[in-house]
């Protein structure tokens, strides 16, 4: 065997035991700290509220406003829509009355128009004339 393979099998020495910690542990690492020479202000604590306080405010103006706006908006639309509609019964009442039996008759003679003197109709399975039809007389 070889002294280095000797070494490699051979085990390998205990190790030492370490002393004994210290009974007492070791004292903390505090130290006594001086008052500072200038007290901190609070100026930019306050000036950050005050600033917060504007920007609602702020934000409230805008909303009211807005709302104010809508509002008046929503007012004039409602007012366009009630004339919209009133005009809409008026001209459903003028067609109505331009409808009427008497007045088409009456508009159908002033164009030339005469009333038919019977009626007829066609019958389209075989091309019949079925009724009674019969020319009309021209109004004189």
């Amino acid at each position: 065997m070889s002294a280095a393979t000797a070494r490699a099998t051979s085990p390998r020495p205990a190790p030492r035991p370490r002393p004994a910690a210290p009974a007492t542990p070791p004292a903390p690492r505090l130290r006594v700290v001086a008052t500072p020479a200038q007290a901190r202000t609070r100026v930019p604590f306050v000036l950050a509220c005050m600033a917060v306080l504007a920007v609602a405010l702020l934000a409230a103006l805008l909303l009211n406003t807005s709302t104010a706006a809508q509002a008046f908006q929503r007012y004039t639309l409602s007012n366009q829509l009630a004339r919209l509609q009133q005009d809409q019964a008026e001209l459903q009442t003028q067609l109505d009355s331009k409808s009427s039996p008497s007045n088409l008759a009456a508009a159908a003679h002033a164009i030339g128009m005469v009333p038919a003197n019977g009626t007829g109709w066609l019958r389209l399975s075989d091309g019949s004339v079925q009724g009674a039809p019969a020319p009309a007389k021209a109004a004189g």
